[in-house]
């Protein structure tokens, strides 16, 4: 595995960063979109980031356009929406795939550090299938809003399916856990 925090980043607003450049803190990466049924999990991300942000912790958002197409919106586009529907603070990244042969390279580095999710994959699944959708196995990312959990040492310590919400107990202890190490 390569050193994930050493992977260049392009936030939504252009400017450069890394992983690095948030060491020490813990760090939740999600693949973010504007029009998904799992688009309100914004609201439950920023009151996440607000409660914990003090305390070495922030929400990385990245959209992605690779499910439905669900986040066709520009940088800007993307930004106002956020702000606007959910008064999202934390950072934004460049839209850029996080799935399939170009995904961008954290998230390869991602899902090869945990391949599988926890919370409800299956059932997940069976209800995209139901829409005549087809979702991604493992270890590719399912859909929009999958969650991963980055230690203070920059390693990835969780992955979390889609559906499950910023507030489900197994996440708030997770990252609860890792900000008391």
């Amino acid at each position: 595995m390569a050193d994930i925090g050493a992977i260049p980043l392009t936030r939504i607003d252009g400017a450069t960063d890394s992983l690095a450049r948030h060491q020490g803190k813990v760090l939740l990466v999600v693949n973010v979109a504007s029009k998904c049924g799992l688009t309100p999990q914004y609201e439950g991300l920023e009151k996440l980031y607000q409660a914990y942000k003090d305390k070495g912790f922030e929400v990385l958002g990245f959209p992605a356009n690779d499910f439905g197409g669900q986040e066709p919106g520009t940088h800007e586009e993307i930004v106002e929406f956020c702000q606007a529907n959910y008064g999202v603070s934390f950072p934004l990244f460049a839209k850029a795939p996080v799935s399939g042969a170009d995904k961008q390279p954290l998230y390869a580095e991602l899902t090869g550090a945990i391949p599988t999710k926890q919370g409800d994959v299956e059932g997940m699944k069976e209800r995209f299938r139901g829409y005549g959708m087809t979702p991604n196995d493992d270890p590719e990312v399912l859909w929009n809003f999958e969650k991963f959990l980055i230690a203070k040492d920059g390693t990835v310590a969780a992955r979390f399916a889609p559906g499950t919400a910023p507030d489900d107990p197994a996440l708030v202890s997770a990252i609860e856990s890792e900000l008391a190490k």
